[in-house]
């Protein structure tokens, strides 16, 4: 079954959209404004995953991603003194840009020494339901309740650390 041009087209703007706002992430000098870059690069990974018919990662992306983590980063951000000066000294500047180099080399390798197929079936029906009752059953429960307490324990510990420095 032949993939519809309307996805396609949905699927390269957001592909698009997700490594402009990544760079900008990587680029951008104030912390607030790069997370919130973060965001805007979650939600269109997740829209990625919704054009390949992952609908139950891409729940999971908006919720636990771009949800969770990165309110707990702008939050993060918030209760941190200066801020708005960012990162001055750059000292990792150099390794991160050759680390990035020898990431980028061994994905363009690994991408072009692939043999690419695809598929000649139909899609699968969604399995977020069938996920979902596996995830929620009685022995996972606990996890997602552990999870969340401590959560709520580290954000409890942010404010408390930076309410202790201003008395």
């Amino acid at each position: 079954m032949h993939v519809g041009t309307g996805a396609s087209i949905a699927f390269w703007i957001m592909a698009v959209v997700a490594v402009v706002s990544a760079s900008g992430v990587i680029l951008l000098k104030d912390i607030f404004r790069a997370a919130l870059l973060l965001v805007v690069s979650f939600l269109s990974i997740a829209g990625i995953f919704v054009t390949l018919n992952a609908d139950f990662i891409a729940a999971v992306q908006v919720l636990i991603y771009a949800g969770a983590i990165s309110i707990l980063l702008i939050f993060a951000i918030l209760l941190t003194r200066d801020v708005q000066e960012g990162n001055p000294s750059n000292r990792l500047k150099i390794p991160g840009m050759f680390m990035g180099a020898v990431l980028l080399t061994a994905l363009i390798v690994v991408f072009v020494n692939t043999e690419w197929r695809l598929s000649t079936e139909a899609p699968l029906d969604s399995t977020t339901a069938a996920l979902a009752d596996l995830l929620f059953s009685n022995k996972f429960v606990l996890a997602f309740e552990i999870a969340s307490v401590l959560l709520l324990a580290a954000m409890i510990g942010a404010v408390v650390l930076a309410r202790g420095e201003d008395e």
